[in-house]
């Protein structure tokens, strides 16, 4: 709704976990650190906690998506089950077949034996468990045992547990001593930091199209930290109330009262009471003498209306509610008006496509990829509604401004990156051959060949993929390079490192609110990450299809 005003081209704080919207703090790399740390420690549990809304999903996406190719995942969402329950649904995230109403026997010696057989091809095996607090003591006993499934060097099943404090703290009971034990890497996830939560706001508004000031004063970005207690949802949930309440008012800046507001709105209890002026007490007055007086007139008139309440119409308690809310944000009564906005849009006639094949490995594997790199580039090049000539595409794109870029990546990198590219596949025969990577959705990929666009999952694409990724992205100006990326740094940094700061400060501060390698150049990826938070025009990948 408040988009338009803003100049977004999507609303910024949804809490839908959007990986287009990603922003991992130092807390988060190093909740990922673990993660990955505690996958090569050879069997356990890893464990994983953290406040309601502190991103540990975020850090989860992450880790899954950086785990090798000869990884087999099992991720349980949902862990109120039973014994039994626990140990089918294991079986079936594994691909085994589940006996109906079996015993814990008839699904521990399949999983054993499908482990074996794993570990004997060089795979490994991990078990995530989300919300992992609501497990039972039968449950968590019996995932224990689990761990005893083993070679003679090697625990077969890797654990990852992640839920709330409370897992901790109940994990650190006398009789969970024999799990806790096994426990080879720990973590807790804390909430961000004052300046973290200034970073995180303007990181989330860059990558929803804002190009002008930052609507949050100073004053709302501290109120807005220590309301959210730093908790990226409730930062989220204060951040979209508080430019709602922006837009019912026509502002265009959102100030600390106005951020009080919201949190009373998003969370009930939060915020101090804002003092009423003489002003909001007077009015009130006057709405009771004029309710004292309709009542009198009422009583006088043998309970018929008089002539000036006749044609009232009721005011609705909701609205009423909101008005009042306004009112007392504002300080004042306002005068009678009318606040025009703006006509909600009719929705957008259904468009009918084609639907996309969705191919298991075989049959990626029978399908014809791009010949060779050059005729990827190309294909690519179309994306950006070019057409290179001659024998190295990338020789002509760079008469248009853009650079191709190539180098290792994982799935993460790419959906930090958000920009469509080419990945090498390994054939049944022969060398890798590239495939146009055009969409990346939870658990799809969207890939474009000379035939036309297919769907694949993220485990055929692995299964295939080398773990290079080669993309396009636009160049800075050549004249005044340096300058351009001061500018671009300084806007996005506004208030957190000083006006005077060298750029090698700024990049590094830049590289480590986005995750990447910190080494304070400005290469190809940082400067595509530059391009995407500044909203350059570039083709972006789709989401879930």
């Amino acid at each position: 709704m408040y988009a338009a005003l803003f100049g977004l081209s999507q609303e910024p704080f949804s809490i839908a976990p959007d990986p287009h919207f990603l922003y991992m703090s130092e807390r988060h790399r190093e909740a990922l650190a673990h993660l990955l740390y505690g996958v090569q420690g050879g069997g356990g549990f890893v464990l994983l906690t953290g406040a309601v809304g502190a991103g540990k999903t975020t850090v989860c996406r992450c880790f899954v998506e950086q785990l090798p190719r000869s990884c087999q995942l099992a991720y349980i969402f949902n862990p109120k089950l039973s014994v039994p329950e626990l140990l089918a649904t294991v079986c079936e995230e594994f691909g085994l077949p589940a006996p109906a109403g079996g015993t814990v026997k008839d699904y521990v010696d399949p999983l054993n034996e499908f482990l074996l057989t794993s570990h004997a091809q060089g795979k490994s095996s991990v078990l995530i468990i989300d919300e992992a607090q609501n497990l039972s003591t039968d449950v968590l006993e019996q995932l224990r045992l689990l761990t005893n499934l083993e070679t003679d060097t090697r625990k077969l099943l890797q654990i990852i547990l992640i839920g709330q404090p409370e897992l901790r703290d109940r994990l650190a009971r006398p009789d969970m001593a024999q799990l806790a034990q096994r426990v080879i890497a720990r973590y807790h996830l804390e909430a961000l930091g004052e300046a973290e939560t200034a970073q995180y706001v303007r990181h989330r508004l860059a990558v929803a199209g804002l190009q002008g000031a930052l609507p949050f004063d100073a004053r709302a970005l501290q109120r807005i930290h220590r309301l959210a207690h730093g908790v990226p949802r409730r930062i989220n949930l204060l951040c979209d109330r508080a430019l709602l309440g922006a837009y019912a008012q026509s502002r265009t800046s959102v100030d600390a009262a106005m951020v009080n507001q919201a949190a009373r709105e998003a969370f009930g209890e939060e915020g101090p009471p804002q003092p009423r002026s003489r002003g909001v007490w007077m009015g009130v007055a006057a709405v009771l003498l004029l309710l004292l007086g309709a009542a009198v007139g009422w009583l006088t008139s043998g309970g018929r209306a008089g002539p000036w309440l006749a044609g009232a119409r009721a005011v609705p308690p909701a609205a009423a509610a909101a008005s009042s809310a306004v009112s007392a944000a504002a300080g004042s009564v306002p005068a009678p008006a009318t606040l025009a906005l703006p006509a909600a849009s009719a929705p957008a006639a259904a468009v009918a496509t084609p639907a996309v094949p969705l191919l298991d490995a075989a049959a990626l594997a029978a399908t014809a990829p791009w010949p060779d790199e050059a005729a990827a580039w190309r294909a690519l090049a179309a994306r950006w509604s070019l057409a290179p000539a001659g024998p190295d595409p990338c020789e002509t794109l760079a008469a248009a401004a853009l650079a191709c870029h190539r180098g290792p990546a994982t799935l993460a990198l790419i959906r930090q990156l958000d920009r469509p590219g080419w990945l090498p596949l390994s054939q049944p025969v022969g060398p890798a051959l590239p495939v146009l990577l055009t969409g990346l959705g939870e658990r799809h990929a969207l890939l474009l060949l000379p035939e036309g666009p297919v769907r694949v999952s993220l485990a055929t694409l692995a299964s295939r993929w080398t773990g290079e990724f080669a993309t396009l992205w636009r160049l800075p100006p050549s004249d005044g390079t340096a300058a351009w990326i001061n500018a671009r740094l300084a806007g996005e940094q506004a208030g957190t490192l000083p006006d005077g700061a060298p750029l090698r400060s700024r990049v590094e501060a830049f590289q480590r609110a986005q995750g990447l390698a910190v080494d304070g150049r400005a290469g190809p990826l940082t400067l595509m990450q530059l391009n995407r938070v500044a909203a350059v025009a570039e083709p972006r990948l789709t989401g879930e299809r």
